[in-house]
């Protein structure tokens, strides 16, 4: 039947159509909804986790590809990092069943830390990589990464990126049925990976790169449409973008279009090329199919000034988002031809207002640093945060993040930063230390928090790791971790305990708080800060998407005195003033109480 599906949804569907059999992956914007897609849609015997971080995923889904099942992980552009340690082995061992890593890049980028494309890191590991440029063709996409990963013996990288995965198409879906059992494994010397097999395996994957460009080059997702004099040549997104700019003016251009950027379809380009006048190319992040090109346009001795323009040349931003309306501004610009799309804005259009990033109110991470701030005072801190809902803490008035790297890094900062300014002969000295903490959600903790909190007990590092636990994954959409009890299968298990992991580790100080109780939650700091070594302090209260809100806190007019202290001192959204004196917006308050506690005129209950 037809349905409207989003392209993650149209990859979970792809994926369960071709009999995929074990899907893993870690929660990641923008690659979230396809695991919860292939959960919901689960034809019952599809076996389906959020594992602990992607490297963890990464080797579910080659352990199932080894013993001949279709396997499946998912996950964001940071997260192919911290995969990359089995991803860069499971190519020279190969697979059995297909494996296809469905990784999704995040242009902007919108909700990452960097830009990252994947087209460039699948070429450094010589994995072969299908790219989506559509709900639709994703569809069909993730099937072919199926069918060719099992043909080839190895794994294939699908690449989409934030626009596709979550536009929305009507594509015709076939009736999901349970897939059959995997022929199980086979003990053979190579699925263990050793120097000299490593070898001879670098020789295979980069030796066949050749055969498989001819392959690829025949690949119906690779076309070459139009005749016209202006070639544009481009991928993913870009396609649609060009295709949308380029409307009623098709017969000036020839575009090329290209769904397998590894190994690059080189016979093809090559033909597009020599049809040619002149080669634009659409792309976001890397000039992957540029560079491709020009390799190409080398190759066939071509000596034609500025014949390619893209990134390279600057024609093209090399950051950030394309647009169908900065693509026909470009096209305008190079070839003065006019595209369908205006791309100015209309003189009359109004700025839209600012709405900078803050925490929701009644967030418990708010409480969380409120309380630390109260308890360090003016004493000498740093404060080195994570990825997260919490990295927000670092917008004023709250100001308590002051580093943040990638996942799990603020543990493992904060012991760089404490053994640089405590340590290295500093000991002893007349200024007083500065307290390095760390402050760790609790999904990232299980994620990549653990290692770095064993390298700080093993290392006698002196810090305070701060756990804010809200009992979610909450940044990413409320997934499951082993915190909760609940695994995406729907079974009920125990839950991971935090303290008595920290216990296990050999964290000696531990305290855990209710972060909405600030007067527990200031001892709590101030108790820690006397201490040495690694200590920890636990805040924990659920996300407020977690729970019913209790009632709205109200003001009283007549009582407050207007000194702004509970605006200017958390930051919380459902605080506004009127009449110069503070009131609270009632459709965000959640009845959290933090602001009662703060009022020096006990005038908000």
């Amino acid at each position: 039947m037809k349905e409207l599906l989003m392209g993650n949804e149209a990859v979970a569907l792809g994926a369960l159509a071709a009999g995929v059999q074990v899907v893993s992956g870690y929660p990641g914007t923008p690659s979230s909804e396809t695991l919860e897609t292939i959960a919901k849609r689960n034809p019952g015997n599809v076996y389906v986790e959020w594992s602990v971080n992607e490297k963890a995923g990464a080797e579910v889904a080659a352990g199932a590809a080894y013993a001949g099942a279709r396997s499946l992980v998912t996950m964001k552009q940071m997260g192919l990092n911290v995969a990359s340690d089995p991803v860069m082995c499971v190519n020279y061992i190969g697979v059995k069943g297909g494996m296809v890593i469905y990784v999704c890049d995040d242009p902007g980028p919108i909700s990452s830390q960097t830009e990252q494309d994947t087209r460039s890191f699948a070429r450094y590991a010589h994995i072969p990589c299908f790219d989506c440029d559509s709900p639709e063709q994703a569809f069909q996409a993730v099937q072919d990464a199926f069918a060719f990963s099992e043909e080839k013996g190895t794994p294939v990288i699908l690449r989409s990126t934030t626009r596709v995965c979550h536009a929305c198409a009507d594509i015709d879906v076939p009736e999901i049925k349970a897939p059959e059992p995997p022929d199980g494994f086979v003990k053979d010397p190579q699925w263990v990976i050793f120097p000299k097999l490593a070898y001879e395996a670098k020789l295979r994957v980069a030796g066949r790169e050749e055969e498989l460009s001819g392959e690829f080059s025949e690949y119906k997702g690779n076309t070459i449409e139009g005749n016209g004099p202006i070639g544009i040549a481009c991928g993913g997104i870009s396609y649609a973008f060009v295709k949308e700019a380029i409307r009623g003016h098709e017969e000036d251009f020839t575009v090329l279009k290209i769904a397998t950027p590894y190994p690059f379809p080189k016979e093809l380009a090559r033909q597009f090329l020599l049809g040619v006048e002149k080669v634009l190319c659409f792309e976001e992040l890397d000039p992957y199919i540029e560079d491709a090109l020009i390799y190409e346009y080398g190759n066939l001795s071509l000596e034609i000034d500025n014949f390619i323009e893209g990134k390279r040349t600057g024609t093209v931003c090399l950051g950030g988002e394309l647009s169908a309306a900065e693509v026909g501004s470009v096209i305008e610009d190079v070839t003065g031809i006019e595209t369908s799309i205006p791309y100015q804005e209309p003189a009359d259009t109004p700025a839209l207002p600012v709405r900078p990033p803050v925490l929701c109110a009644g967030c418990p991470h708010r409480g969380a640093f409120y309380a630390v701030k109260k308890a360090v005072g003016k004493k000498p801190a740093i404060f080195s945060g994570d990825i997260g809902c919490y990295t927000l803490g670092n917008a004023a008035p709250l100001d308590m993040v002051d580093t943040c790297l990638c996942m799990g890094a603020g543990i493992t900062l904060a012991q760089g930063l404490d053994h640089a300014i405590n340590g290295l002969g500093n000991e002893g000295g007349a200024e007083e230390p500065t307290t390095a903490f760390a402050f760790v959600g609790d999904s990232t903790f299980f994620a990549s928090g653990i290692t770095g909190t064993v390298n700080a007990v093993y290392n006698q590092s002196d810090m305070i790791l701060c756990v804010l636990d809200n009992s979610t994954t909450a940044m990413t959409g409320h997934q499951p971790h082993p915190g909760m009890g609940v695994t995406m299968m729907g079974e009920r298990v125990e839950p991971v305990d935090i303290e008595k992991l920290l216990e296990g580790i050999g964290v000696k100080s531990i305290r855990t708080v209710d972060p909405q109780n600030l007067a527990q939650s200031v001892g709590a700091v101030e108790s820690a800060m006397e201490e040495k070594g690694v200590r920890a302090i636990i805040f924990k209260s659920p996300c407020i998407a977690l729970i019913k809100p209790d009632e709205p806190k109200r003001v009283d007019a007549e009582t407050c005195i207007g000194c702004m202290q509970c605006i200017n001192e958390i930051g919380c959204p459902g605080l506004i003033t009127k009449n110069a004196k503070a009131t609270i917006d009632t459709s965000l308050c959640t009845g959290c109480g933090l602001c009662t506690q703060i009022c020096p005129v006990n005038a908000i209950g």
